[in-house]
């Protein structure tokens, strides 16, 4: 097994633990040299907080982890391309680089250009891998089940609220 496969098999435990919970199921974990000293797992609906993405609670644990808010040196490895919030997040801890597994056409920063267009105003660069495939093909069919599963629920988002 490649290394950016592990260690999205890893990140996609904890988008297991999101779908468990209700949360849209995304993992991230963050890697130092071979080890993983953080994870995330989307938390936004169980912590009232839109920032409450799977890279940014990896990112928070990581910083308590390395007491340092700068995470030189260290690698993001997640199920679904980050969106711009997340993204911004990395590049303001100094991430060294991002693998992620499925693209994500609608809010994804690589996927939409959205990088292309704003990478002129960040002071740090990322390598960026998608790692898609067989790893990407899992992470969209987990997505696609629990999005399936909702609407078969019957729960919809109007105005910001959820209907559960």
């Amino acid at each position: 097994m490649e290394r950016e496969e592990f260690f999205i098999q890893e990140a996609l435990k904890s988008a297991q633990e999101a779908y468990q919970n209700g949360e849209v199921p995304v993992g991230a974990v963050i890697v130092s040299g071979d080890q993983i000293i953080a994870r995330g797992a989307n938390a936004v609906i169980r912590l009232n907080d839109p920032t409450a993405h799977a890279e940014i609670i990896a990112l928070r644990e990581a910083g308590r982890v390395l007491n340092n808010y700068r995470l030189t040196e260290t690698e993001l490895f997640v199920t679904l391309e980050p969106c711009t919030m997340c993204f911004a997040a990395l590049v303001h801890a100094r991430i060294k680089s991002l693998c992620y597994a499925a693209p994500d056409a609608k809010t994804g920063v690589v996927s939409t250009g959205v990088l292309d267009q704003i990478k002129k105003i960040f002071n740090h660069t990322i390598t960026i891998n998608e790692k898609s495939g067989i790893i990407g093909a899992t992470s969209t069919k987990l997505l696609q089940t629990f999005f399936k599963e909702r609407r078969g629920a019957g729960v919809v988002e109007r105005d910001g609220l959820e209907s559960r």
